[in-house]
């Protein structure tokens, strides 16, 4: 039996076993899956359902109904397929696919620890540490940088009160010392204000936006996975306290990093922000903050 599940920011709201030949999507109380959201039509989408096959239809919404982040105005629904209406998300779930299915991109894309180098993987972790003891250095240094900048009237006032060059037969006038002016830091080298202290790292996880795979979603649990096609293009993607990174392991050219956003990482570890799209071996995914 084919489900419907609903979420909002990947909380699960409500689940709807379909077995009836009609589902209307909106925002009014007659909807079978109503969505009581100002970006949701009265009645956004409907959900046509003949014998094992499911078809979702856009009832000219002011919005827009995507799957797996296309624009439709008619789709054939498939297994793992993520409707996206206004703000929230609808995920097709047929339990007729064979079970093996849902974990198929799994199987292809994510690497086992055990079948991949130790030695490259320990080299991308380091790189990671590198990377993030870099931009932890940079904060700091742009921090205390903000904290020394004087506005122009403390600078002009300076120059102002610098003590002119003395002629030679006169002494320079003796002037009471004054206190320095004053400058508020947000750090130092013993320590960070609190405002600058990271939240806890939020869980993320990766969608596949093209490819048989599409839809199909990975959450980044681990401290470290490994993805890709070994002998292709192989990368790594840290969890670390200060965010996620993602690290080039090997390849089967010379030079052949995977893209973030179009362009190539490079042999350093580079920080994933939220939306970003990453493309390795050939597939595209979205990076997703929770």
């Amino acid at each position: 039996m084919a489900r419907l599940i609903l979420s909002l920011d990947n909380q699960v709201l409500a689940e709807y076993n379909m077995t009836k030949e009609r589902y209307t999507i909106g925002r009014l109380p007659d909807n079978d899956v109503r969505i009581d959201n100002p970006a949701v039509s009265g009645h956004h989408s409907l959900i046509i359902n003949i014998l094992n096959d499911s078809f979702l239809e856009d009832l000219n919404s002011t919005n827009g109904t995507y799957v797996n982040g296309k624009l439709i105005k008619k789709h054939a629904l498939q297994h793992g397929d993520v409707i996206t209406i206004g703000h929230h998300q609808l995920r097709f779930s047929d339990q007729q696919a064979p079970e093996t299915e849902q974990d198929e991109f799994e199987k292809t894309m994510v690497i086992p620890t055990g079948q991949q180098n130790a030695d490259q993987l320990a080299a991308a972790e380091r790189l990671a540490d590198r990377a993030v003891a870099a931009a932890a250095a940079s904060a700091v240094r742009d921090d205390v940088a903000d904290a020394v900048k004087l506005d122009p009237e403390e600078a002009a006032a300076l120059e102002e009160e610098a003590p002119r060059a003395p002629k030679p037969e006169e002494k320079p006038a003796e002037k009471p010392r004054e206190a320095a002016p004053r400058v508020s830091h947000s750090a130092t080298a013993t320590g960070i204000d609190p405002a600058h202290i990271p939240n806890a790292l939020p869980l993320a996880k990766l969608q596949v936006l093209s490819g048989a795979f599409a839809g199909r979603e990975l959450e980044l649990t681990k401290a470290l996975t490994t993805l890709g096609r070994p002998g292709v293009q192989v990368a790594a993607i840290t969890r670390r306290a200060e965010g996620y990174y993602i690290v080039h392991v090997e390849s089967g050219k010379e030079g052949d990093f995977p893209l973030v956003n179009g362009q190539p990482i490079g042999p350093q570890a580079r920080k994933l922000s939220d939306n970003d799209v990453v493309q390795l071996a050939g597939v595209k995914m979205g990076f997703f903050a929770a």
